[in-house]
């Protein structure tokens, strides 16, 4: 219980010590956010395949395959419900606010933060699945990959709200907020494995769909720059082949 508990704080803890970093190399932040968010989504997207849709699948079950594939689809599904409720919320508490209607820079900031705050929750919940496997070496890594890909997330929010006028303990207390988030969904993910083990095949496969939605629709798309695109796309495969060789050694 000790491990999970200090997974979560990590895997939270990481988005909140990127902030730092961004707080503290706000300027040059935003050169490397691509390339090091690209690295993430490389890490991210084995770690969903290798860690987690792959084991789904071999659990021994006569539906493993349609039960995977059910469990990906309404993992992506639920992110993007998610996301349309969140900028629901967004666009009506804010449409009659002149200062954010003649502000399109903030309202985009604000959907930004409220998409890593949506997707650190399947995040969080995909570490917590992980040590509810039983498997501690690849619970770590799935903690580990998300843990990474957090530390530059928390530094890429920091620069775009101060911009905006955002007081630096408003940017940080938010920060901290899609921190907590994470550990909820972690303790939640662990949670609800240990409960019943039924649903574990369910579990990874949902958890590795919502990861793999968060890849190719927001970290990817907001990677590819004219100017840095080919320098994003080799940061993905070198994240990605880094997993491949983690889970050989391990």
């Amino acid at each position: 219980m000790n491990s999970i508990i200090l997974t979560a704080a990590g895997v939270g803890g990481a988005t909140v010590f990127g902030a730092v970093i961004g707080f503290i190399f706000r300027k040059s932040t935003e050169k490397l956010a691509d390339v090091v968010i690209s690295f993430a989504a490389g890490v991210m997207l084995a770690t969903s395949v290798f860690n987690l849709i792959i084991p789904s699948l071999e659990i021994n079950s006569n539906f493993s395959i349609p039960v995977c594939i059910s469990g990906i689809i309404s993992g992506s599904l639920c992110i993007t419900v998610l996301d349309f409720i969140v900028r629901l919320i967004l666009k009506e508490k804010y449409q009659s606010d002149s200062f954010f209607s003649e502000n399109n820079k903030l309202h985009q900031i604000l959907l930004f933060v409220a998409a890593i705050a949506i997707h650190n929750l399947p995040e969080g919940i995909a570490a917590g699945v992980g040590f509810g496997t039983g498997d501690t070496a690849e619970a770590y890594m799935i903690a580990g990959s998300i843990a990474m890909q957090n530390l530059p997330e928390g530094m890429v929010v920091i620069s775009p709200m101060l911009s905006v006028g955002i007081s630096k303990s408003k940017t940080f207390l938010i920060a901290v907020v899609t921190g907590v988030i994470e550990i909820i969904g972690t303790l939640f993910g662990y949670y609800a494995v240990t409960i019943s083990n039924k649903i574990l095949p369910f579990a990874l496969s949902f958890a590795g769909g919502t990861m793999i939605y968060v890849i190719c629709g927001d970290m990817i798309p907001g990677t590819q720059s004219d100017n840095r695109k080919q320098s994003s796309t080799y940061s993905l495969i070198t994240g990605f082949c880094l997993m491949i060789i983690l889970n050989g050694i391990l």
